[in-house]
């Protein structure tokens, strides 16, 4: 898989890739883990979560999360 690093953070940075393949779960999406541990588990996400999650970032939905209050109290 051809992993993509997430830039700063060093091994807490997230990597990426696509799913050159189709799984049961997921169909053909995106895979993330962390950086420092490229031999740990990963998360897998369809094409359609991951465009939803991007959506979400690029529309603010998660700034509360980096808040010095320490997020959303839900």
């Amino acid at each position: 898989m051809a992993w993509r690093r997430a830039s700063g953070s060093g091994d807490a940075a997230m990597e990426v890739a696509p799913l050159g393949f189709a799984t049961a779960a997921v169909g053909v999406g995106v895979a993330l883990r962390q950086a420092g541990w490229p031999d740990g588990p990963s998360l897998l996400f369809s094409a359609a979560e991951w465009r939803a999650f991007l959506a979400g970032v690029r529309g603010g939905e998660f700034d509360d999360l980096t808040d010095s209050g320490g997020g959303d109290a839900r």
